[in-house]
């Protein structure tokens, strides 16, 4: 988890794409407030501040659309090398937090792409918001 009280203060006070909340109408939660999904520091390795392969990271999420999660894509030379999902609401169970590496990325910088959606009870899926940021090798 937290290995000091500065990756504490990284997690509450780092924030590397700045949040904006915004009206979102037009996809069955008209007015629901959302924030763009920010990228937030949970273990940085090295210690740059910057999102780096092999860190941990988690996102700033603020919405009132029904269950809302978010699904993090990662490419690199447009070859998908990370993907993962998580619930954003209060009773999910699951980590919050995505690592950055897996298999089928070994290493080396990425483009990913957070998405913040919600699914309806008949099975649609509807994108609230989306982050685009760069990850270091």
């Amino acid at each position: 988890m937290f290995k000091t009280a500065r990756d504490i203060a990284l997690l509450v006070a780092l924030s590397l794409v700045s949040a904006a909340l915004a009206d979102r109408g037009g996809n069955g939660n008209t007015g629901a407030k959302r924030s763009d999904p920010t990228p937030m520091m949970v273990n940085d390795l090295n210690g740059n501040g910057l999102p780096n392969w092999g860190d941990t990271v988690t996102f700033d999420v603020s919405t009132t659309a029904s269950y809302p999660a978010l699904q993090l894509a990662c490419y690199q030379n447009g070859a998908l090398v990370f993907a993962q999902s998580a619930g954003f609401f209060p009773t999910y169970a699951g980590s919050k937090n995505f690592t950055l590496q897996d298999d089928r990325w070994s290493g080396g910088a990425a483009d990913c792409t957070a998405t913040l959606y919600t699914t309806s009870s008949n099975g649609k899926q509807t994108t609230l918001a989306t982050e685009s940021f760069h990850v270091n090798g």
